[in-house]
């Protein structure tokens, strides 16, 4: 069993210094895989630098809040409030992620194969 990290190798910071002390996002609209993407266009001036290191990131190519969390190396919870700081600004979008195809139920897999036989 590996002992926790010495003191002075843990973030300086607390995470409820980085989030002003709230435990939860102004949304409640992150899953781990929601996408992330960057509006270019937005200053980068004026944000605290976990805003400004998360906005980097994100400027190069969408991201899953899972992989921002693991990036800045973050408690989820931390990295959805900074999130939600930012799309409410203007600074980032948020996009659901692909779903994956449902697949065809049973019955009509059945038919299928049945009308195959069939014909063989």
């Amino acid at each position: 069993m590996t002992s926790p990290a010495p003191r002075h190798e843990r973030g300086l910071v607390r995470p409820y210094v980085v989030t002003d002390g709230r435990a939860h996002p102004t949304r409640n609209t992150f899953d781990l895989v929601t996408l992330v993407l960057a509006q270019y266009d937005r200053p980068l001036t004026g944000l605290s630098p976990e805003k400004r290191r998360l906005m980097e990131l994100c400027l190069g190519g969408p991201l899953s809040v899972a992989e921002i969390a693991g990036h800045l190396m973050l408690p989820v919870s931390v990295t959805k409030v900074l999130l939600g700081d930012l799309v409410d600004s203007g600074h980032l979008i948020t996009r659901a992620p692909i779903p994956s195809a449902q697949l065809p139920e049973a019955q009509i897999l059945q038919e299928v194969l049945d009308g195959l036989r069939a014909r063989l």
